[in-house]
């Protein structure tokens, strides 16, 4: 990945240039993340349209549970903080 990209995702990646199939998945784990009964299966089927398959779907939900789930440990037990 180059700077430009780097810094244009750590500033918003909804403004950088990133393929359909980055954007849709960065869509939907900010979903899954901010408001996960929001959602539905038409969320599953526009990472579909963009070329997952239930394989790689299943590994982006699991590998952006996992990580909401160990922030939040993180967070309660004040790791990382001085």
């Amino acid at each position: 990945m180059d700077a430009e990209l780097a810094e244009a995702l750590k500033r918003d990646w909804r403004t950088a240039k990133l393929d359909a199939k980055d954007h849709a998945m960065l869509t939907y784990v900010e979903k899954l993340t901010k408001n996960p009964p929001g959602l539905w299966s038409n969320d599953a089927e526009d990472l579909r349209q963009v070329g997952f398959d239930d394989t790689a779907i299943l590994q982006i939900t699991l590998i952006a549970s996992f990580f909401n789930y160990i922030n939040r440990v993180a967070d309660a037990l004040g790791v990382g903080r001085e």
